[in-house]
């Protein structure tokens, strides 16, 4: 699965493990994705979407349900 955010792009860093001797080895830094049920130009899609994203609001979530309407 590539790394990235289906709304903002949000990818995969990369950086130095630092040890106290100051030995430096390759890293990388993942993006924390979720797997999302969510409304995509009026349709429902499971995308991967960042948690930055979920918690600002740039999602909107699909209800589950077994397609029936919703009576008030």
């Amino acid at each position: 699965m590539a790394q990235r955010c289906h709304v903002c792009g949000r990818g995969k860093m990369f950086g130095n493990n630092v040890s106290h001797a100051h030995n430096v080895t390759k890293r990388v830094f993942n993006p924390n994705l979720q797997r999302v049920r969510a409304l995509v130009k009026g349709s429902v899609k499971t995308i991967d979407v960042c948690t930055r994203c979920l918690r600002s609001g740039k999602v909107e979530k699909a209800a589950r349900g077994r397609g029936r309407p919703a009576t008030a």
